[in-house]
């Protein structure tokens, strides 16, 4: 049996590729800080047949978002997917310019993107070389590509989570280790940036699924709808 760990699953692009993976049947591990909602999407999950478990943690505390992927891999045998999706941040931080941004504000974006990402993959990683498998994805928005100068700080932080993961693909290339960034030029069922195209998460979540599968190669996709 195959499993995936979710990392920042919410009730959109999360349970999205919970439901793309678990029809594939994977089983699915969802970390997250919130116990409450987690509960609730292992319940969607859960009806729909699909073996899903919720694993609480703040990816800030390193500690313990490694215990919960430790959790994760032994209650499902392994961890053979990674996704990690620091997309929470809008409406919890305050946004600023390039300009505006003192050390702070951009080192709380680091936090949560980058490091929150490399204690992510540190606490799997090791098992998947021993395996020789295994796939990592990571997400940001479209600003780790084409900032906007009013979200300067987020932007900085995904474009440093873009280009590790990109790098990591390369240095993982042979290995059977895939790795790869995802880059979600959309919006994600409602409108947040006026006159961008709005997805619904169901129709971004078949990406994860292609890059776990015949685009292994690929080292990123660019969602643009």
């Amino acid at each position: 049996m195959s499993s995936i760990a979710i990392v920042g699953a919410g009730p959109q692009l999360g349970l999205a590729i919970a439901r793309t993976f678990g029809a594939q049947g994977h089983d699915v591990a969802l970390v997250s800080r919130n116990r409450d909602k987690l509960d609730d999407l292992v319940g969607k999950l859960t009806a729909e047949g699909i073996t899903a478990a919720a694993f609480p943690a703040d990816v800030l505390d390193r500690d313990a978002l490694t215990q919960a992927l430790t959790d994760a891999a032994q209650r499902f045998g392994g961890i053979d997917v990674l996704e990690y999706s620091p997309l929470g941040t809008f409406g919890q931080v305050v946004l600023t310019t390039p300009a505006e941004s003192d050390y702070p504000d951009i080192q709380h974006e680091i936090e949560f993107q980058l490091y929150g990402a490399i204690a992510a993959t540190r606490a799997v990683l090791p098992a998947m070389r021993e395996a020789g498998t295994g796939t990592l994805l990571y997400t940001t928005g479209a600003g780790s590509l084409d900032p906007l100068p009013v979200v300067g700080n987020v932007n900085a932080a995904a474009a440093a989570l873009r280009n590790w993961a990109v790098n990591l693909h390369k240095e993982l290339d042979g290995t059977g280790i895939q790795a790869a960034h995802i880059g979600i030029d959309v919006s994600i069922a409602v409108s947040l940036i006026p006159g961008q195209l709005v997805v619904q998460p169901e129709g971004i979540s078949p990406v994860y699924w292609d890059l776990h599968t015949t685009k292994r190669d690929q080292a990123e996709i660019v969602f643009k709808g």
